[in-house]
């Protein structure tokens, strides 16, 4: 059994991976906070923009998306806090470099035709 890369103890199967199958979508924006941090630790850029709001999408390149996601190898995620259509999270990785970082971000989300879909982050 191999644990889902979202940092959620549950087997990937029975986590993210349904929702990359779409066999089920996320229900909650944690859920497709930690699908999209999976699907940058699988380098699967279409996930990341069909998964981003249309109104946001022309802000983001699936090319740099998907370098970004190849350029740096992701260790870990911690959610720090989740509520309402906001998630606050803090995703740990290596850049080309192997220097040590930390994505902190509070992330907007917002629910249409009953999927979720990120809009946008603050950083800090």
């Amino acid at each position: 059994m191999k644990h889902c890369y979202c940092n959620s103890n549950k087997p990937f199967a029975d986590c993210c991976e349904p929702f990359f199958k779409k066999t089920s979508f996320p229900t909650t924006p944690e859920q497709l906070m930690r699908s999209r941090y999976t699907a940058y630790v699988l380098q699967n850029a279409d996930y990341l923009v069909a998964t981003t709001h249309i109104i946001e999408r022309k802000n983001y390149s699936k090319e740099a998306i998907l370098e970004w996601s190849k350029s740096n190898t992701w260790l870990k995620l911690e959610v720090i806090e989740a509520y309402d259509n906001i998630v606050e999270f803090k995703a740990y990785y290596l850049n080309e470099n192997q220097q040590a970082h930390v994505h902190h971000e509070k992330s907007t989300f917002k629910k249409e035709d009953n999927l979720w879909y990120y809009v946008d982050g603050e950083f800090f």
